[in-house]
Parts: structure tokens; sequence; C-alpha cells
């Protein structure tokens, strides 16, 4: 795919390849020579039809502009589809994770977190959820911000007051690890507090250094997501009951692990706190990014020092 590229584009190199197209390293000559990536997807899938995920991704990066969200700069046909051009963001989050050298402070880990609520407040706003949150589609530029990137299973939904949607939306979506108990069960009816899910595992990684819940088949993983939560209270959840698949698979009965046993004795309450408001099962009862990004008080996130925007648990 390495086919066609404008002439204010050098080639530098090539970055990765994954299942939605390549990526290129290139310097943009009219613009003092800045770095950028570009991301060249196909207009068509494997069968011959035109790719649903990739119009999407253009649509959603067209109508975006946020300091925590990656901006589309440019874009062009080539022979084989679009190439969208982005800022040059050197790191991912899944890298830095995986970085044992320089394992993440507290204070970066924080300020991350509130960088990726800020993106899902901005997108949520915006009606658009992205389905898709995990550590390897944040990415992290030179000035260590991070910006929420990949929209290939970004959908609009239709109302933002409305934590589930009123219009059915395929379960086949988020990487496993991050998945939301209600999609798993088969939940085709959901919205945007499945990204609020996403985020709160994402959380948690980065405060224990290991993911949440890594399970190695759909199954397993809503078992270790029982596990650790325990079983769902249908008081608290009645709608789990008309979930597709919640009646196909039996898990033993559990009363669930406290969190303060699952993280580093240095993990603040106020930290658990949020990570406990993000991964409930009822999605109506999850906290939202704004809500998150407003202090009690009213003041907006920006304005208030890091950690003191994380609420203090329910239930530790």
């Amino acid at each position: 795919m390495d086919d066609y590229m404008p002439s204010r584009y050098q080639l530098l190199g090539r970055i990765g390849e994954g299942v939605h197209g390549v990526v290129v390293k290139a310097r943009d000559l009219q613009s003092d020579g800045k770095i950028v990536a570009i991301k060249k997807l196909s207009l068509r899938t494997k069968f011959g039809v035109v790719s649903l995920n990739t119009i999407r991704e253009i649509r959603a990066l067209q109508h975006c502009c946020c300091d925590n969200v990656l901006e589309l700069l440019d874009m062009y046909p080539d022979l084989a589809g679009m190439s969208l051009v982005f800022e040059y963001m050197p790191h991912t989050l899944y890298s830095k994770l995986k970085d044992e050298e320089n394992p993440l402070s507290r204070t970066t880990v924080r300020r991350y977190m509130a960088m990726l609520l800020r993106g899902l407040a901005y997108l949520h706003g915006v009606h658009l959820m992205h389905r898709d949150i995990k550590p390897a589609n944040l990415l992290i530029d030179r000035h260590d911000a991070l910006k929420i990137a990949d929209f290939g299973l970004a959908r609009i939904y239709t109302d933002p007051r409305h934590r589930t949607a009123d219009r059915p939306y395929s379960p086949q979506v988020a990487t496993r690890w991050y998945r939301a108990p209600e999609i798993l069960w088969g939940c085709q009816r959901y919205g945007p507090s499945i990204d609020l899910w996403a985020s709160g595992a994402v959380f948690a990684e980065m405060l224990r250094g290991v993911p949440l819940f890594a399970g190695a088949t759909d199954i397993e993983q809503l078992a270790l997501v029982v596990r650790t939560l325990g079983t769902p209270n249908l008081k608290d959840w009645p709608e789990v009951r008309s979930l597709p698949d919640y009646n196909k698979i039996r898990f033993p009965n559990s009363r669930g692990e406290r969190w303060e046993d699952i993280f580093p004795s240095c993990t603040t309450r106020n930290e658990i706190g949020l990570v406990d408001g993000l991964v409930r099962y009822n999605p109506v009862k999850r906290l939202t990014a704004e809500e998150v990004c407003t202090v009690r008080c009213g003041s907006p996130l920006s304005s208030v020092p890091p950690g003191s925007m994380f609420y203090p648990p329910a239930k530790v």
C-alpha cells in the first residue's frame, strides 16, 4: 500500500501493520518538516465490499476537535483506498505499560486517566461511542499528552443523556479484556457506558501494572468478572436477566473480592473509588466521563490538582 504519496510527504519508513491497514512515518515538507504518521486504509474489504469501518473512522475523525482525541491533519486517496495523516505519536499507553525499566508514576497515571476521561467526555458529548478503548489505542505524544485514536469501531448514538441505546448495535466490539459485561452477555442495546467500563479497566491496569480481567475466551472473561465483582445482584441490575446469553452460561455464586485486596497497598481510597464507579455491572449506574471530569463542587477537571477528581469508593 506504499504505492502513492503526495510530494509534500517524504516517506521515512513503516511503523506497523494491523487489521485495518499499514501505518508509515513521513516528513511533512510543507509544515517545517513536521513528522507525521500516515495510516493507509483500504476502502474495500477482502470480499470486495465497501469497508464500513473505514468510512466510519473517516467520518468520526472529520468531526472531532479535542486536545485528547487524535487530530486528522490531512487525507488523500491512493490506489488502494484512503490515506489519513496524523501527528506522529511516538508511544502508546500499551508500550508505556510494557516498559518495566520506566514504570509509570502515580502522578502520571492520574494525569493519563484525566486526559482519557476528558477525551471520552468530548466524544460522548458529540454522540460518539468509541467502542474500542484499550491501551494500544491510547497514544502518547512527545509532550506526554494522551490522545484517543483508532475510530474504526466508533458509532454515533442517539442521545448523550441516555446510557443505553434505543437501537441495536453489534456485540462484537471492544477488545475482550476491556469488554463490558453486558456485551459479553450478548447485549445489542448499549450506550457510551461501555467506554466507561473500558476506561475503568484501563485505569485499574495502570494502577496494578497488569490487566484487571485477562480472559482467554469470552466465557473465561465473564468468569473473571463474576469472581471479582461477585454474582450480579438482580435488585441492582434487573435487566441482566433479559440479556440474550445470560441464561446460557452459569457460574458458581461468588461474593466477589474487595478492591483493596486487588490493588497495591499504595493505591489511594480515591483511586479505588474511581475504579469502583466505572467498573460496575449496571451500565446506568456507572459514572459518566462528564461526571468524573467535574468535581462535586462543579469545578472543571482542568482546574483541580491531580487525584482530586476521583470519587471515594461506594464499597471497599
